[in-house]
């Protein structure tokens, strides 16, 4: 919307809402190659009043949808990750006989992991087709990175009809016949990668680490592409030592072909962490539309006050963001402070260790701000 235009009343339109799931083809591929979002443009408070009938509401509503889908953000956490995983499954061109490594990304909730390997996942689904082209040489459909997540209690028939159901196959049948279906499927379309969220409730909570690991060694036994396994606590379960303790793990033949990876919180402990989360929130607050914002309002104003709210979790950073700018823009108030942020409400989680982090930034104890400021912070 040009300034010229958006005095105008606009034409009906539906908005930007992008309804679909990842975990289904035809949502998968809305994901890798949707358009970009075009960032709404940045109006005064004078132009703001010079908007017309609806015109106000359709800006309102752009704005609104752009806030709350920023990102990903190339953090160096993000990038790292990225790096590791590329390492992992772009060296895993072994012949169909020989079992692929794994990965498994394994990070405490609300750090944007499963985001990051999704956008990994997107980036290397376009690079592949753009090498080999979009169709396969029987003439299939090129798909070489599809995404599944899994819910509670989810077993290994369950697990295949997953797979089955995001190439758009049949799920009857019993688990061996979904898996060859599935894996039919894999070599078809020239899957390469199979990203498994939250893998912590494979099998469901009550099940031992030795069942789980099982299944995921099945896994990495039956499909021939890298398995890329995103989970909570996995580890702390023991599921990559399969049971055994002491000397013995050396026999746990999961965690042999498993390279654990994680995706770390941000952390105001050194100035190297400071200056990352200081980048991070001028980042952010360059993406941000609201007719007040200014220079500093996230970066220096709000520095402290958003890493205690947020206790350094990307998520939880991005929700309350997310939540101050439509509060913003649909009290007037047009920009981000502690009076407006105050009245946010954020996760339980970080609401939790909220209180312990404030008292430390205020003491003095803790601070977000670079000792020793680089130009390019």
């Amino acid at each position: 919307m040009s300034a010229t235009t958006a005095v105008e009343d606009p034409e009906p339109f539906e908005g930007d809402d992008r309804q679909y799931s990842p975990t289904r083809l035809s949502g998968w591929l809305q994901e890798v190659y949707g358009p970009d979002r075009v960032q709404p443009e940045q109006l005064s408070r004078a132009q703001l009043a010079k908007l017309s009938r609806r015109a106000p509401l359709v800006h309102n509503d752009h704005r609104e949808v752009w806030h709350a889908n920023i990102g990903p953000i190339d953090t160096p956490q993000l990038l790292a990750l990225h790096s590791d995983l590329g390492e992992i499954v772009e060296s895993n061109r072994h012949d169909g006989n020989r079992t692929k490594p794994a990965a498994l990304v394994d990070a405490y909730p609300g750090l944007g992991k499963s985001t990051a390997v999704r956008a990994y996942g997107c980036d290397l689904f376009k690079r592949q087709v753009d090498v080999r082209g979009e169709t396969t040489p029987s003439g299939a459909r090129r798909v070489p990175v599809i995404y599944i997540a899994l819910s509670g209690n989810t077993q290994i028939r369950g697990l295949n009809a997953s797979i089955c159901r995001f190439y758009g196959l049949p799920v009857s049948g019993d688990a061996d016949t979904l898996a060859e279906r599935a894996v039919d499927a894999v070599l078809s379309m020239k899957s390469v990668a199979i990203v498994i969220d939250d893998i912590h409730f494979l099998a469901g909570a009550k099940s031992n680490s030795v069942r789980m690991a099982n299944q995921l060694k099945y896994l990495s036994n039956v499909f021939p592409v890298t398995l890329i396994f995103v989970g909570v606590g996995v580890q702390r379960r023991g599921v990559l030592r399969e049971g055994f303790v002491g000397k013995e793990t050396e026999l746990a033949q999961f965690g042999r072909r498993t390279t654990a990876l994680t995706l770390p919180p941000f952390q105001v402990d050194d100035d190297e962490g400071r200056i990352q989360w200081r980048t991070l929130l001028k980042t952010i607050e360059r993406k941000l539309i609201l007719a007040e914002k200014y220079p500093g309002m996230l970066a220096e104003d709000l520095s402290d006050y958003l890493f205690a709210r947020s206790t350094g979790h990307f998520a939880s950073l991005m929700a309350l963001i997310n939540r101050g700018c439509l509060r913003a823009i649909r009290s007037g108030h047009e920009r981000l402070d502690e009076e407006l942020m105050n009245r946010v409400k954020n996760d339980a989680a970080a609401e939790a260790a909220r209180k312990e982090l404030e008292a430390e930034l205020k003491a003095g104890l803790k601070t977000t701000r670079p000792q020793q400021r680089r130009k390019s912070a």
